[in-house]
């Protein structure tokens, strides 16, 4: 009799822990946000303390996007969360805050990093991570899709986790149709600047490969891919020392070792995508060989993938402009956005221009307009 309820107890035991096993919550960060249409003021400008890096799109039929990320915190901490507005008028009026992406408004989990991005069927992606603290490691890509960005008020899919890690700059369609996400896992992982691909026009993702940013100089990555004309792929990373650089040439499955580029910069973000023309645009802090603050952020072109660098339209002279995210219109017109004085001015800023604004160095074209104000959190 004393065995059987040993043994009946033991059972009881390990039911109990597999059941308790089960049932566990998983980690916060992994739930979905709340996507919150209706703000109160909580969500307004005047309750933000802090916001910037910010993205850009624009929906086929012209409407521009916005998203960035603030909190009434100190700066990049739990209450983070990302904003979405709109501009029906090309950038001249903005719209209040159209959509807030919160994980759960007092923390501990954050949302930061966003991107918005166009796909080529006209579908309009809105990115952001998730993760708790400054952990990449167990960050996730999150996105949700509308299939009208052509409406003020367009319809979105339920947010979805794609990937582990942070995506800061903007996906690539490659030559053989191929969608690629550049993703980090940012500082307490090796191979950290992944190439994540889908196949199936982002139904699922996968990561082909990723280069491994050494420890030492290990600062985000932020990475951006340009596909050059011979087909090989080119990484451009940020990195304690400014851009270092890596090469694929079997579609990003494998990549030369980093090292530093011939781009002199920060430790911060840069922007580089492929015009219409064929053209590299590349915008960064001061000239290409000059290594400044985060000040005079300057637009430049190349007509030799990245070889050489010309031209130089000064955006904003100031110290404090940073993240530069831009898209370009059919019609050439070349739209940066920017964020100015994170915790002061709190300033999400767009400029307009086009190739031969770039190469004069200076306004010229009816297209160019700068310092236009997106948002100001006052």
């Amino acid at each position: 009799m004393l065995y059987k309820k040993l043994f009946l107890i033991i059972i009881f035991i390990i039911v109990s822990k597999f059941t308790s096993f089960c049932t566990k919550e998983q980690p916060a960060y992994l739930n979905p946000p709340q996507i919150i249409t209706n703000q109160g003021k909580e969500y307004s400008g005047s309750s933000r303390n802090f916001q910037g890096i910010p993205s850009l799109e624009r929906s086929p039929g012209g409407r521009l996007w916005a998203i960035w990320y603030g909190g009434k915190g100190k700066g990049e901490d739990s209450l983070n969360y990302a904003i979405l507005v709109t501009s029906g008028d090309n950038g001249k009026t903005w719209s209040k805050e159209k959509i807030v992406i919160d994980p759960d408004k007092e923390g501990p989990v954050r949302a930061f990093d966003p991107e918005l991005w166009i796909d080529p069927n006209g579908r309009l992606w809105a990115f952001w991570a998730q993760t708790i603290g400054h952990d990449g490691s167990i960050a996730g890509v999150w996105t949700m899709t509308s299939d009208n960005p052509d409406a003020e008020t367009p319809q979105w899919s339920a947010p979805r986790r794609l990937t582990n890690g942070v995506m800061m700059c903007k996906p690539l369609v490659l030559s053989s149709g191929e969608w690629v996400l550049p993703v980090s896992t940012w500082r307490n992982t090796d191979n950290s600047a992944k190439m994540v691909v889908s196949t199936n026009q982002g139904q699922t993702w996968t990561i082909r490969g990723a280069c491994n940013i050494p420890e030492k100089v290990r600062n985000y990555d932020e990475h951006i891919i340009i596909e050059r004309q011979n087909g090989y792929l080119w990484m451009l990373v940020r990195t304690k020392y400014g851009i270092g650089q890596s090469v694929s040439t079997d579609r990003g499955k494998t990549w030369s070792p980093l090292t530093p580029s011939s781009i002199q910069h920060p430790a911060a973000r840069f922007f580089i995508r492929r015009l219409n023309s064929g053209k590299l645009l590349l915008v960064k802090h001061g000239a290409v060989n000059q290594k400044t603050g985060r000040e005079k952020l300057t637009a430049f072109l190349s007509d030799d993938d990245g070889l050489s660098w010309y031209g130089g339209l000064l955006i904003d002279e100031r110290k404090g402009v940073s993240y530069p995210d831009g898209i370009q219109a059919p019609d050439g017109t070349i739209y940066i956005i920017y964020d100015y004085s994170r915790t002061a001015e709190k300033e999400i800023l767009m400029a307009k221009f086009n190739e031969e604004d770039i190469i004069q160095g200076k306004c010229i074209s009816d297209k160019c307009s700068l310092r236009i104000i997106v948002n100001k959190a006052f």
